[in-house]
């Protein structure tokens, strides 16, 4: 897991992994452009640490930062419905039926 904050116990692999790879798309685009952490924090108005830390896919970076660099560089991001989750066996055998 990446350092930093910890936002919930309860995010899940999905999630993190998704911070992680909106984080890569940040950093490639940022290259890509040629820019370096210290001119895209100063377009964002943040310091350069929070530019490294969304790159890195830490979890406690203000959503607002992570959508904002990505928008220097012309990305967005898409919200689509996850495919139902099965409920947990605990759940299951609680009620003696799925949730």
């Amino acid at each position: 897991m990446a350092q930093g904050k910890r936002i919930s116990a309860d995010i899940g692999g999905d999630a993190l992994q998704t911070i992680q790879q909106l984080g890569a798309a940040a950093k490639a685009s940022r290259q890509q452009a040629g820019e370096g952490q210290a001119a895209a924090a100063a377009r964002l108005g943040v310091h350069v640490q929070t530019i490294g830390r969304i790159e890195a896919g830490e979890p406690g970076v203000a959503i607002g930062h992570v959508m904002g660099l990505l928008a220097l560089y012309g990305l967005s991001v898409r919200i689509e419905p996850l495919a139902p989750a099965a409920a947990p066996a605990s759940e299951t055998a609680q009620t003696g039926s799925p949730a």
